[in-house]
């Protein structure tokens, strides 16, 4: 979505989410081209609303992700080619 011109609220997202991408993405990796960098990026937004938590929303993901209730192992799933993991438990 595009920002309203000279809107000082909405610039605010946009720069917050391009720092946290620059900084759990891009510092760590380099884009071969164009369409890794979409790739990439496009694997960033997945994991932004899935599995990283946001203070904003008390340490919950945009996708609502609830706790588990059954007991086992935990297995950790890479997330971002190895830079991130989610942590499930095992069925």
């Amino acid at each position: 979505m595009r920002t309203s011109f000279e809107s000082p609220w909405q610039d605010d997202v946009a720069e917050r989410w391009v720092q946290n991408c620059r900084h759990d993405l891009l510092d760590h990796i380099i884009a071969v081209n164009e369409r890794h960098l979409k790739r990439l990026l496009s694997d960033y937004v997945r994991y932004y609303h899935e599995d990283r938590t946001h203070l904003a929303l008390t340490k919950q993901t945009p996708a609502q992700r609830y706790p588990a209730t059954n007991g086992g192992r935990v297995i950790a799933l890479p997330r971002l080619g190895g830079l991130h993991h989610r942590y499930e438990r095992a069925t």
